[in-house]
Parts: C-alpha cells; sequence; structure tokens
C-alpha cells in the first residue's frame, strides 16, 4: 500500500504494510503463513484500556444495529473494551485516550452507518448502612370483598465489605405463616436493586424478619411482599445509610521530574499514595483513588507531562463517600428522578 496506490509484490517483509484480499476468517492478531510452514508468531500486548466512555445511540434505529457494530469494531480493534454497567444502566466503552474513542466512533458512522453520543460514565455507587435499626411494614387496605393484610417487624444491620445481602427468618410462634415468609424476602430483595435513598444497589446489610400478623382471610403473598419492601425501606432510612464509591488501584508513569506535580494532583483527587518508585529516567506512583477522580485523568495526565505520562487503572474496593459528597450525589438523583417523573 502507497497512500491511494496499491502495487502488486511477490515479497512482503519486516516493516512493509501489505494487503491480502478476500481473506474470510482472519482478526487482528492471526499470524499468516503457508499450511506446511504452519508459523505461529508470539501475539500483541495490547496496552491497558483506562479511559471511558457511555456510548448512546442516537436514534431508535441506531439502538438497534449498535450491538452488531460494536462487535465488529473491537474483533478489528483489540484494544478498545466494551461492557454493559448494571447498576447505572449504561453501556460502557474503553480505550486508550479520548482520540481513540473518537476515531472508533467515527468509525462506527462511516462503515455501519451507526450514530452515537459519548459521554462521561456514571459512578456505579453501591448503598449500605453503619448502624443497627428496626421497623414495622404494613400493607392494610380493608374495603369490601378481599382485603390486604400484612405486617412485619424487621431488624437491619451491616455486615463486612463484601458481604452481599443476607435475610435471617426470626419468626417464632406462626405470627407470619411459613407460606408468607419468601414473599417477604422477595419484596426486600426487590428493593435491593433500586436502593433507598439515592437509586444504587443496596449491599452488604443482614435482614432479619423478627414478628408480624397476618389475618386469616385478608393475607396474601402480595400483601407481605408489600409489607417487606416497605419496612426493609424505613429500617435501611434509620440505621445511618450511606453510599460506596468505587476505589481504583492507579500506578501513574511519568518523566520523574513530573513526579511532585503529579503527587500534588493525585492528593486534590482524595487519593492514598502507596509508594514511588524509580523505573529508569521515569518514576512509577501507586495509589488507591476514587472512581469519580479518574473519569477523566487521562486527558489531564497528557496536559501534566507534555503527553508523556501514561497510567494503567483497575478496580481495587468500595469505600464510604465522604458526607459532604454524599448529599450531593442523593441531590442529583433527586433532580433526576423528579425530570424523570415530568417527561
Amino acid at each position: 500500500m502507497r497512500g491511494k496506490n496499491q502495487e502488486s509484490t511477490q515479497r512482503l517483509v519486516k516493516g512493509d504494510i501489505g494487503v491480502i484480499p478476500k481473506l474470510a476468517d482472519t482478526v487482528t492478531g492471526d499470524s499468516l503463513s503457508t499450511k506446511d510452514a504452519n508459523v505461529e508468531l508470539a501475539g500483541i500486548e495490547y496496552p491497558q484500556a483506562s479511559y471511558a466512555v457511555s456510548v448512546h445511540p442516537k436514534t431508535r434505529n441506531d439502538v438497534d444495529k449498535l450491538g452488531t457494530a460494536m462487535a465488529r469494531l473491537l474483533e478489528e480493534d483489540p484494544s478498545l473494551q466494551m461492557h454493559r454497567e448494571t447498576s447505572t444502566n449504561e453501556v460502557i466503552l474503553q480505550g486508550l485516550g479520548d482520540s481513540h474513542l473518537d476515531v472508533a466512533t467515527q468509525r462506527l458512522e462511516r462503515k455501519f452507518g451507526v450514530h452515537v453520543t459519548l459521554d462521561v460514565p456514571k459512578v456505579a455507587y453501591r448503598e449500605t448502612i453503619m448502624g443497627k435499626a428496626a421497623a414495622e411494614g404494613r400493607h392494610v387496605r380493608q374495603s369490601g370483598g378481599h382485603g390486604q393484610y400484612g405486617v412485619v417487624n424487621l431488624e437491619v444491620e451491616p455486615t463486612e465489605r463484601g458481604h452481599g445481602f443476607e435475610f435471617v427468618d426470626k419468626v417464632v410462634g406462626g405470627v407470619v405463616p411459613r407460606q408468607f415468609i419468601p414473599a417477604v424476602e422477595k419484596g426486600i430483595r426487590e428493593t435491593l436493586e433500586s436502593g433507598v435513598i439515592a437509586g444504587f444497589p443496596v449491599v452488604d446489610v443482614r435482614c432479619a424478619l423478627v414478628f408480624g400478623k397476618y389475618h386469616p382471610v385478608d393475607s396474601s403473598e402480595a400483601a407481605f411482599k408489600t409489607a417487606g419492601a416497605v419496612g426493609f425501606k424505613q429500617a435501611f432510612a434509620q440505621a445511618t445509610p450511606v453510599l460506596l464509591e468505587p476505589v481504583m488501584h492507579v500506578e501513574v508513569t511519568v518523566p520523574s521530574e513530573f513526579a511532585g506535580d503529579i503527587m500534588g494532583d493525585l492528593n486534590t483527587r482524595r487519593a492514598h499514595i502507596h509508594g514511588m518508585n524509580p523505573d529508569g529516567p521515569n518514576t512509577v506512583i501507586e495509589a488507591s483513588v476514587p472512581q469519580s477522580e479518574m473519569l477523566r485523568y487521562a486527558t489531564d495526565l497528557r496536559s501534566m507531562t507534555q503527553g508523556r505520562g501514561t497510567y494503567a487503572m483497575s478496580p481495587s474496593h468500595y469505600d464510604p463517600v465522604p458526607a459532604h459528597l454524599q448529599a450531593k450525589i442523593i441531590e442529583e438523583h433527586k433532580k433526576e428522578v423528579e425530570a424523570g417523573s415530568e417527561h
């Protein structure tokens, strides 16, 4: 290949860029050889994708075509990665920087006719509690004909980080009949997904059903399911609820003369610095940093280091969000809900 011109050739050597037409089953990274030679070259190690955007199709038609087009794009460029973040319901595309992802979206338009907009990804916060609380969940409606009757008393407490959710049945003496207890748990589990204080999934909570009341005629699974959800929300709200934020393990490699500036900048991002290690003319800085502070770090790092800094980032753990930031996130969630209900 020479610009727009294609010249036939009998051989290609190291450094040449050539074209072989009509290859049906090859993808990026495959080795091509004759059947007899059967040579397989060492694969390419792709740099870790560290810059993420959320992808939003512009029209209904784009939504339908996005999946197939993205699969082709990822096949052609293995340094791109894509996944769906279930807690924020966004499609996340990751690459090596903003230019890389801009070019990828231009190819989506030019090659596959798919139009998308890119945005800053939402952070996948979680909700949990720091204290214990108890509450009564009532779902009682008695008017003409069959009513609905379910009353449950629930206790909630935090569990260790990473434990998930646990439901404990402590009912004695049949105050809640056996057949209704799974309905109570189901009502609570459905509440976990949509959260209580800011719409994020609930984690690391133990909830015990300790007491309840039923009506021989009006009680039903539906009534106890609703009572479970109501009681859990009330108990959760009283048990010092907190938001947890994802914290990333970050390794920044920069020319040593920039190390001081980078350390100072990381500190403004609420980072915990673990260490600095010399690496030839460079310095490698290891730190834990909240994901929300790193969403546009690729661009900032480039401007601080004349384009010579690189970084790698991987999920580490979840930590409580500072109180002043938590209030802001909850407020933003309320506005989103209100805007959604107006539409």
